[in-house]
């Protein structure tokens, strides 16, 4: 199965260079019978008029269709859909006076006035 996977592969990815084999291939045949500048050997095309027709036509076949030639009887829709988004924070905004302390709050600090400061012990 691996090996029929592997051919379907190489297949795909060397469709491009088949043009380029067939011409390796049968070079003799196709610079002495298919090439069109067989009568200005000046130019010496050797069959590569050919090779270059070849190539546009594998080329060609690997292009999806073009956007010239678009289907009118499609029609496409697009569909949108909207939903209002409620808003996280309510619009009334109620704000409390917060002026007056309790007296259960207001005294939470609590500081003990010590003379001695702490220091490390000393490694003699």
């Amino acid at each position: 199965m691996n090996k029929f996977i592997l051919l379907v592969a190489l297949t795909i990815f060397l469709k491009p260079v088949f043009p380029v084999i067939d011409y390796v291939v049968n070079y003799h045949y196709i610079s002495t019978v298919l090439c069109e500048n067989k009568d200005k050997p000046k130019l010496k095309c050797c069959g590569k008029c050919h090779l270059k027709k070849e190539l546009a036509k594998a080329s060609e076949g690997e292009k999806p269709n073009s956007s010239n030639k678009k289907d009118t009887s499609k029609n496409d829709v697009e569909v949108l859909f909207f939903q209002k988004i409620k808003p996280l924070v309510s619009g009334e905004i109620n704000l409390k006076n917060t002026n007056t302390l309790f007296d259960n709050y207001s005294n939470l600090y609590f500081h003990l006035n010590g003379c001695s400061a702490f220091h490390p012990p000393t490694i003699s």
